[in-house]
């Protein structure tokens, strides 16, 4: 995998977040012979999304997880890569005012809740936990987007609604016009706000325990038709980013890993489904057989 690649190997446009874990792969440090990947700039990575599950723009593109399984359920040629490109705990993204009655997260039946998008994927797995350990199903709270979907075909529930234009996230917090605000990765250091939740981490790790993995926000697709093509090819895309990862010092036993096979992340995915079917997010049920339809099977790597 660290042989130069040969001049006549395919060249895949590919775009990923800069991460540690891509630093091997954007340098070179890790190539292959099989392939060359030529990187798109586009950050935030976000922005790539909309552009890859409505146009294809790129062979290779990280995504959102919830992201993946709408554009799956609406049809689009993507393939899903056993490759966890981000994970965190969610509960610290759920911000209330500093002053706010709200005590946690039992208290946000009946309030306007703010997300950049309602298929952010950080909004999907705190609906998630909400509905789950707190019994608050989504529709017994308003939310209030600011965005349209990646996929063009979605549409907001009945019980969103979006923010009138030129209205922001967090200003609408700190004016008391929402109640309480879903942030991406980029918590605002602002004593303005605090927690929903009186103690993320603890409750981070409550959803570790109860279903044995850390949420995934984003993962790895490529073009369906290259895959099919050259399903060598995606066998050997998931090598390289085992080898990118091990540059990086990511152990697969290592606290907060990155998983790369399709076993260790399959929990993930299962859950992730669950979630966007009972929080509307998916035009149908999509089966866990579909979503990883034509994903290259797992060699025993790590």
């Amino acid at each position: 995998m660290t042989t130069k690649a040969d001049p006549d190997a395919p060249v895949l446009r590919a775009v990923l977040g800069p991460y540690k874990h891509t630093q091997a792969l954007k340098s070179g440090a890790v190539c292959s012979s099989k392939l060359r990947l030529d990187f798109a700039d586009v950050s935030p990575i976000n922005r790539a999304f909309a552009p890859m599950v409505r146009e294809l723009r790129f062979d290779v593109c990280e995504m959102a997880i919830a992201t993946f399984l709408q554009a799956k359920a609406y049809g689009k040629p993507l393939v899903l890569l056993p490759v966890a490109m981000a994970a965190r705990f969610q509960e610290t993204a759920l911000l209330r005012r500093a002053d706010s009655e709200i005590a946690g997260p039992g208290d946000l039946a009946g309030r306007r809740i703010g997300v950049r998008a309602y298929s952010q994927t950080t909004g999907m797995w705190l609906r998630g936990i909400l509905a789950e350990s707190y019994a608050l199903q989504p529709q017994q709270a308003r939310w209030i987007t600011y965005e349209d979907a990646h996929v063009a075909e979605y549409a907001d529930p009945p019980w969103a609604e979006r923010a009138s234009p030129g209205k922001e996230l967090l200003a609408m917090l700190r004016a008391g016009e929402i109640d309480a605000a879903i942030v991406g990765n980029d918590v605002p250091d602002d004593p303005r706000f605090r927690t929903v939740f009186p103690d993320p981490v603890a409750a981070g790790e409550a959803f570790r325990r109860r279903h044995g993995f850390t949420p995934v926000n984003h993962l790895v697709t490529m073009r369906r038709d290259l895959a099919e093509a050259r399903p060598d090819i995606a066998a050997e895309l998931v090598a390289m980013f085992k080898q990118a990862k091990a540059a990086a010092g990511l152990a697969a036993t290592q606290e907060g890993a990155l998983p790369t096979t399709r076993a260790a992340l399959r929990p993930a995915v299962a859950l992730a489904l669950r979630y966007a079917t009972d929080q509307g997010l998916l035009p149908r049920r999509l089966s866990e057989e579909e979503a990883w339809e034509g994903s290259p099977p797992d060699d025993g790597g790590a």
